[in-house]
């Protein structure tokens, strides 16, 4: 059997049409740390090798100097190829010392200087992604820091491209997601001012207005911030990338690779670890999720496209979502993982995982509370009992915190409108297709999600392929122990129910009699009183 290694082989080759659109020039990127930001970098770096300069914005960290960070930022896994056959492109790179929500981005006087002379290109990566983040630090990062860039973008004397990374999800009280403007729910500069002036408290309540129909924070602050960027057409070349759910690489640079446990990455190991035996949802609903290397080739070419038509009075927006060309339910990426992880599991799992989704959210809640949360308590009652600290009461509140905000995606349907990307990537040539890779219907989703799943054990779990063969040792002694438990849960069942059988039949056998002697009470008192009357 595959012994789960992940391999890849990267093309080689002349350069491109995009790759020649990027030469001899600097960009900007911000959220150069984060999951999609490396991978830019890393593609960049790779294909375009005659590129002149990639500044990063970077946060500096006490005690250690930017050539440190730049060194230690290198060293991903995510650069093995570039470090490995391109060593000398590496220089490229300029770590800007710098913070999203400094004012002025916290540039020292030279940075930016420097910045605005040679820049001509700005990717604007940076955001909160998480779903639950208090408003004050969602409009201070997402809206806030956008407008920061923005301002500095404006002076950069060269700047032929400002691509803004946004979110298919910013409008998600539309149906139809179309490639187009949507104005703000609100004023984006009142909502930054008044965020300023209140405290939490007041925050906190008038939360849930602000956001009306939009479910979260990072939904509503994306849409603000769309709004904003919209309004300096005229000013810059803009355009706007709105990706759906953010997953693994499907090639490139490893199969697989991903960062962090947002999102669809902690529903996976939450499941294949038998923590979460419910997820509400609806199987017959199409999932929605771009692998990260085929969302940032596409923002690439969204950068040449937009370069190559420098108008300022115009904004380009393009979706980058897979279920209007390559669709897939949830019940069928639910069964297609559950086979997967039975085939590769984790080295490290509470129960057996044979979790299932719910449409019916009554059921689910019922489910939550018999197989999330009592054995949970059983379970942390008994490391009590053995002097040890419970831990799983308290991951299981994590756990229900974060279904419930991904169940909102989960629960509902939309249409996305991708016209806008699928030409840009029609006008491409056959070399640049091949390079830079956004076509959807590429996605195998049996074999993107197994290497979804490997790439969750050996990149996120640190279980290397060698273990699998122990990982499958140990789901068997899960399976044997999740029978034992079940026949024993039914056996009792059976065994209440016979015992008390003669119980709940003598009780319901006196409610009867009991009703009849009443009901014949009644009809020779009602008989009497007509005879009297006669």
């Amino acid at each position: 059997m595959d012994d789960g290694r992940i391999v890849t082989m990267l093309p080689e080759g002349p350069s491109t049409g995009i790759a020649d659109s990027y030469a001899g020039r600097s960009i900007f990127i911000t959220g150069a740390t984060g999951f999609m930001g490396k991978i830019m970098v890393e593609k960049l770096l790779r294909e375009c090798g005659d590129i002149q300069c990639i500044y990063l914005l970077i946060r500096a960290k006490k005690g250690i100097d930017p050539g440190q960070r730049k060194e230690e930022y290198v060293k991903n896994i995510v650069f093995d190829h570039v470090r490995e056959k391109y060593g000398d492109r590496l220089a490229k790179i300029r770590l800007i010392r710098g913070d999203i929500l400094s004012e002025g981005l916290g540039l020292s006087e030279e940075d930016h200087r420097e910045l605005i002379d040679n820049v001509e290109m700005v990717f604007h990566c940076a955001a909160n992604v998480r779903f639950d983040q208090h408003i004050r630090q969602a409009v201070d990062i997402n809206l806030n820091g956008t407008i920061r860039v923005l301002g500095l973008a404006e002076k950069m004397r060269k700047l032929v491209a400002f691509v803004h990374v946004s979110t298919s999800y910013c409008q998600c009280n539309e149906a139809v997601l179309e490639e187009k403007h949507y104005p703000a729910p609100q004023n984006p500069e009142g909502i930054s001012k008044m965020v300023s002036l209140l405290d939490d408290d007041i925050l906190d309540l008038i939360t849930p207005r602000l956001l009306n129909n939009l479910p979260n924070t990072y939904a509503y602050t994306k849409a603000l911030t769309e709004d904003i960027v919209y309004h300096h057409r005229g000013k810059l070349p803009i355009a706007i990338a709105r990706p759906s759910i953010v997953t693994a690489a499907m090639k490139e640079p490893l199969p697989g690779w991903g960062e962090g446990t947002n999102g669809p990455t902690g529903l996976l190991i939450g499941a294949g670890r038998g923590v979460i035996r419910s997820m509400h949802c609806n199987a017959e609903y199409l999932a929605d999720f771009m692998p990260v290397d085929l969302t940032m080739n596409a923002i690439i070419a969204i950068g040449t496209e937009r370069m190559r038509n420098p108008r300022k009075d115009d904004v380009m927006y393009y979706n980058l979502a897979s279920s209007s060309e390559n669709p897939i339910s949830w019940g069928e990426v639910l069964e297609m993982g559950r086979s997967v992880l039975n085939e590769n599991p984790f080295c490290f799992a509470l129960w057996y995982p044979d979790g299932s989704i719910k449409s019916n959210y009554f059921y689910h809640l019922l489910c939550v509370i018999f197989f999330h949360y009592l054995p949970a308590y059983l379970i942390d009652f008994l490391l009590v009992l053995l002097r040890r600290k419970p831990f799983l009461v308290k991951v299981q509140r994590r756990i229900s915190a974060g279904l419930t905000i991904l169940q909102y995606y989960t629960t509902k349907e939309w249409i996305f409108r991708c016209d806008n990307a699928k030409a840009l990537y029609q006008r491409l040539s056959h070399d640049d297709q091949k390079r830079f890779y956004f076509d959807v219907n590429e996605i195998n989703y049996e074999t993107y999600l197994r290497d979804f799943i490997l790439g969750a054990r050996q990149y996120i779990l640190k279980e290397a392929p060698e273990t699998l063969p122990q990982a499958r040792k140990l789901l068997r002694k899960l399976y044997i122990m999740d029978k034992i438990v079940q026949i024993a849960l039914y056996a009792c069942g059976l065994w209440l129910f016979w015992t008390y059988l003669e119980v709940i039949t003598g009780s319901i056998q006196f409610v009867f009699d009991t009703a009849i002697v009443g009901l014949r009470g009644s009809s020779a008192s009602t008989t009497g009183t007509i005879r009297q009357g006669l």
